[in-house]
């Protein structure tokens, strides 16, 4: 950069969060001095005459004092996709105008204490900025100027959205005795489990009075014991692939991950089936797999629904290759939700050994299918066959060792 360069940096780096004169005040004293230093030199009252009212204009020009500012109030820090509405505030201090950039629209107002609606929208989840009001303020006839004045950025977390599922049937856990599953153990539902001879400690409302007097022998009805269910939300953040193979490379700006992408599609899902089963009172934990220090507990609630969704957000964030994925040890009988797009066989692997280990395992598929070649390579078409190809293999042989496989 060279020095004139530099210096018209500097002189508009300036320019800042102080009063200045503006451009039409600079040429208003250049032009009246000198048209006024040309008619007494030239002997010409035309010019001077010319030069006069723009010399007075600026006598009767005065600099504004004070010091005007716009402030936003504050949005929460989490939120919901969609729209957010805010205010502005203005200070407009010794001023006639004000210039705020919003959202989508710039607006010149007059400086008035009136606050400035402000509507934000953000339908992609995950952390961003999504407010920074730049501003403006002009003095009389806009002869001084305060700004501009970058903003303060104001960020909040879009958590990821929520589509409720129906519940499927999950298999019964070896405890627990209230709960919306069957349990093995006998207990207070609806569903009959055995009818069976009277012991001392039943209850006599348990008395099946029609077998009793058949058998002439006391019966009681022995009912199955509701329990709830052991949800292990297990995901798998070391890869974040879309449909174009030839784009799997390439670094993606201002997003926390691929829109439609495999990771975009495993949050989503996580947090859908997260909300479905906390709603029915079923436990629920999460588990990433390439970074088992941001795994959640099993917990029950509205609040671990809010935890678990702040944390899928995190997990996307710190998202990237680890060299082997991680299961740690789970309840017996829960049931382990894998989102994967099963690229390694490291992943699959870790499937069929839970569902060997007895829990019910159910793959969620979240590679972006069909895959589309790389057009600019020659080897494009041949290698995204082959992926192809290595994924089917993958999906087979869990399926084979007694793991649903569940497509996006």
């Amino acid at each position: 950069m060279n020095r004139p360069a530099r210096i018209m940096r500097a002189l508009a780096e300036s320019r800042g969060a102080h009063w200045h004169a503006t451009d039409a005040l600079i040429r208003a004293a250049l032009l009246g001095g000198g048209f006024v230093a040309a008619g007494a030199l030239l002997h010409h009252a035309g010019l001077v005459l010319l030069g006069t009212p723009l010399l007075l204009s600026l006598m009767f020009a005065r600099r504004p004092t004070g010091t005007p500012a716009v402030t936003v109030k504050p949005l929460p820090r989490t939120a919901e996709p969609g729209t957010a509405h805010t205010v502005a505030e203005v200070e407009p201090a010794d001023t006639e105008l004000v210039v705020v950039r919003l959202p989508g629209e710039t607006k010149a107002l007059a400086a008035t204490t009136e606050p400035i609606p402000v509507e934000v929208r953000r339908d992609a989840w995950g952390p961003g900025v999504d407010l920074r009001l730049d501003h403006l303020f002009a003095g009389p006839d806009a002869l001084h100027v305060y700004g501009p004045i970058v903003g303060v950025e104001h960020t909040r977390t879009v958590l990821p959205p929520l589509q409720y599922f129906p519940a499927g049937p999950l298999p019964p856990r070896a405890a627990g005795l209230v709960g919306a599953h069957r349990s093995p153990r006998p207990g207070d539902s609806t569903e009959l489990r055995d009818i069976r001879a009277f012991q001392p400690g039943d209850r006599l409302r348990r008395i099946d009075w029609r077998i009793s007097l058949r058998t002439g022998a006391l019966h009681v009805r022995e009912r199955h014991a509701e329990a709830d269910a052991e949800i292990v939300l297990a995901i798998d953040t070391r890869s974040d692939v879309e449909q174009d193979v030839g784009r799997w490379a390439a670094v993606t700006y201002g997003t926390t991950t691929r829109p439609g992408g495999s990771l975009d599609r495993a949050v989503r899902t996580a947090a859908s089936l997260a909300a479905s089963h906390l709603r029915q009172g079923d436990r629920v934990s999460l588990v990433d797999l390439g970074r088992p220090q941001l795994n959640v507990r099993s917990g029950v609630g509205r609040r671990h629904l809010l935890r678990l969704r702040n944390q899928l957000v995190v997990c996307a964030r710190s998202a990237g290759w680890a060299q082997r994925p991680f299961l740690p040890h789970v309840p017996y009988g829960s049931v382990i939700v894998l989102l994967s797009p099963f690229l390694d066989d490291a992943v699959s692997e870790i499937a069929i050994h839970a569902a060997r280990r007895g829990h019910l395992v159910l793959a969620v598929d979240t590679l972006p299918q069909p895959l589309k070649p790389d057009t600019e390579e020659p080897w494009g078409e041949p290698a995204a066959e082959l992926i192809a190809a290595e994924h089917r293999v993958r999906t087979k042989l869990m399926a084979r060792h007694g793991v649903v496989i569940t497509p996006w």
